[in-house]
């Protein structure tokens, strides 16, 4: 019995207490109000192996992979449904995203990186106003960090009608990630993105931000993200994006989040988004998301 006790207890000390960890499990759900519907959910769930283990225990802990380099291939899957007066589907979306940080002979003092995602999107429309669509989803980023914790990269994105990025949705919500799903004739974008995370001097705070583009010939859409940690467990952020060149049916889509780490291998987050509706959209649309982590 003594011997299942400390088993227990060590086990438990191993989640609770740990500063490494190999494997991440992620969980989020957002309430959807809509001018036309305020009744409607979302379920996502991702999973994220490390090739080796990530070292926890300096910066914030929300950002330990970025900081420790960490390569890794994630499956992540989404579930929504929607319907109002007119509208009214339900999707399910599947991705799988690999990510890369190595170096070559060549460029030794500055690390490479390059990753590859692809995710599929069934919409099962329940009317006449809401046909069944399936679309397909390719990215290829390649990229390089020309100094400690700043990552500069580029790629190229292929997209058929409606098809969701798994990891736009887990990271800036719904809202933001249907908006640049780019549901048009234009299929292909070329992307870009800068991220940095840094210490505050003098402070126990570190400062993140991200920006990123998806554009083509004529159209493209931009986000941006800032996050302050206030201390390695405990993080605000907002966000801000621009999707009103895709036809996405937005024009402004803004966010704010926080998100605790009660230990460090488990965190809780709620986040709020408001998306503003484009002339001939009267769907403006807020929604209310928690989410949760557990890493070993």
């Amino acid at each position: 019995m003594m011997k299942k006790i400390g088993l227990a207890a060590a086990v438990l000390l191993a989640m609770t207490g740990a500063h490494a960890y190999q494997f991440e499990v992620q969980g989020q759900s957002e309430y959807v109000n809509t001018t036309e519907n305020d009744k409607n959910f979302t379920g996502d769930l991702q999973g994220t192996y490390y090739f080796k283990d990530v070292d926890a225990s300096k910066g914030p802990l929300a950002e330990a992979a970025f900081l420790n380099k960490a390569s890794n291939v994630s499956l992540a899957y989404h579930y929504g449904k929607y319907n109002d007066s007119k509208v009214n589907f339900q999707d399910n979306t599947a991705g799988v995203k690999g990510e890369a940080y190595f170096t070559t002979p060549y460029t030794s003092s500055i690390p490479l990186y390059a990753s590859a995602s692809y995710n599929h999107t069934d919409a099962d429309g329940k009317n006449a106003d809401s046909p069944d669509n399936k679309g397909d989803r390719y990215a290829l980023e390649v990229g390089a960090m020309p100094t400690d914790n700043f990552l500069l990269a580029v790629g190229y994105t292929r997209t058929n009608p409606l098809a969701l990025d798994t990891s736009d949705v887990l990271g800036y919500g719904i809202a933001k990630a249907y908006g640049e799903s780019a549901y048009s004739d234009h299929k292909d974008f070329t992307t870009a993105r800068a991220k940095y995370v840094g210490a505050i001097d003098g402070t126990n705070m570190s400062l993140g931000f991200e920006a990123k583009g998806i554009f083509n010939s004529d159209r493209g859409a931009y986000s941006l993200k800032t996050d302050l940690f206030l201390n390695p467990a405990l993080s605000v952020g907002v966000s801000f994006a621009d999707t009103s060149q895709l036809d996405s049916g937005f024009d402004h889509v803004w966010g704010a989040d926080v998100n605790y780490f009660v230990t460090p291998a488990i965190s809780v987050g709620a986040s709020y988004v408001k998306a503003n509706a484009t002339d001939g959209n009267t769907l403006d649309t807020d929604t209310v998301g928690l989410n949760a982590k557990a890493r070993f």
